[in-house]
């Protein structure tokens, strides 16, 4: 999928609840393809959902999101899909502040100093992520209710479908009516792809170390070859 595009620069207009550029993110760290993101947002899709409540103090919430790909500027760009419990008064705060942040972290690991040939380096941490700011908007139809339900499933355990039809109408609309779901638009998306490129006298014995480490490790390990370190 090529869909590297200006989109990813696209900035949201400053708010009191979220601004644009909310991320630290270093030239050599930062990633503009779209599809790069949106891997990443699917893979690791238990996400982090921050906006002011009305004390004007953050507020989060954490939850799996669905990432739709529609066009935009003739090019595929990302919506999330997603719910909260009606109880939660998150989908309050979204629904009077408009916009939130959605941050997600991929995989992530300590480095160690010991990867580079001098003493006179510190511990650093080597990561993946992305955050975008949305706009809100919450789901009205029982038809998009229902398809960001199945939407989900699918993301999840798609076996389960069978399952969820089966129910009877009346525990459907019980269960609906327990949530409320939400689509958020994309006005600013950030990829943050952390791996000590800056260093490369590190990237050798970093390399060893990931290739023994973690399932984390492991996955940074991939990104680095990606990216040919």
């Amino acid at each position: 999928m090529s869909t590297e595009c200006p989109g990813a620069r696209y900035h949201a207009k400053k708010s009191r609840d979220v601004r644009a550029n909310a991320m630290y993110l270093p030239t050599q760290f930062k990633s503009d393809d779209v599809g790069t993101a949106v891997e990443i947002m699917r893979k690791h899709s238990f996400a982090t959902l921050i906006c002011n409540d009305d004390e004007g103090l953050p507020f989060v919430t954490y939850l799996p999101l669905h990432v739709d790909l529609r066009e935009r500027d003739g090019r595929p760009w990302p919506v999330l899909l997603g719910h909260v419990a009606r109880a939660n008064p998150h989908w309050k705060y979204l629904r009077d502040r408009g916009t939130a942040l959605v941050s997600y972290l991929g995989p992530h690991a300590y480095m160690s100093p010991t990867v580079y040939p001098d003493t006179m380096r510190v511990p650093s941490w080597n990561y993946v992520a992305v955050q975008c700011v949305v706009r809100v908007r919450l789901l009205s139809e029982r038809t998009e209710m229902d398809q960001m339900i199945g939407k989900l499933i699918n993301d999840n355990e798609a076996s389960y479908m069978a399952q969820w039809r089966s129910l009877s109408e009346e525990y459907h609309a019980r269960m609906m009516a327990m949530i409320v779901g939400f689509e958020l638009q994309i006005t600013e998306l950030q990829c943050k792809i952390k791996l000590n490129q800056h260093r490369p006298e590190s990237h050798a014995a970093l390399r060893r170390s990931f290739a023994g480490g973690s399932d984390a490790e492991l996955e940074l390990l991939g990104w680095m070859d990606r990216l040919k370190l």
